[in-house]
């Protein structure tokens, strides 16, 4: 989890200060729509914010569920909102190879690490 907050954070640290080199560098970016440096700094602060929660949530156990389920959550309405451009035509289901490592697999990464912090919480409650 500590992998994925530093990855997450540090996106969308390039968002902020250089969103026109985010916007280049990846591929399929540049075929949803013209470069708009506000919407990229946007949603840089939300990386920052989600990359932020999966770190506190590391030192902060207490709170870790609520942190990292907010985080995911995104990451996983992202994803669908990924998929729903692919339905609606605007994408390509070539899409989903090309962009798979930075939409779709930090929300199962995510919901991995929920899962195992559940399972081990409950552990800890009956032993």
């Amino acid at each position: 989890m500590a992998l994925l907050g530093i990855a997450m954070f540090v996106n969308g640290i390039i968002m902020l200060y250089d969103p026109e080199f985010w916007y280049y560098a990846v591929p399929t970016v540049p075929a949803t729509g013209p470069f708009n440096q506000h919407f990229l700094r946007d949603i840089g602060l939300i990386y920052v914010m989600i990359g932020a929660g999966y770190v506190t949530g590391i030192f902060f156990p207490a709170q870790r569920i609520w942190l990292w389920a907010a985080a995911t959550a995104w990451l996983g309405l992202h994803g669908f909102f990924h998929l729903w451009e692919i339905g609606a035509g605007i994408c390509g289901a070539d899409t989903i190879l090309k962009n798979g490592h930075a939409v779709y697999l930090p929300a199962v990464v995510g919901l991995v690490g929920i899962a195992i912090d559940v399972r081990e919480r409950r552990a800890m409650k009956t032993a």
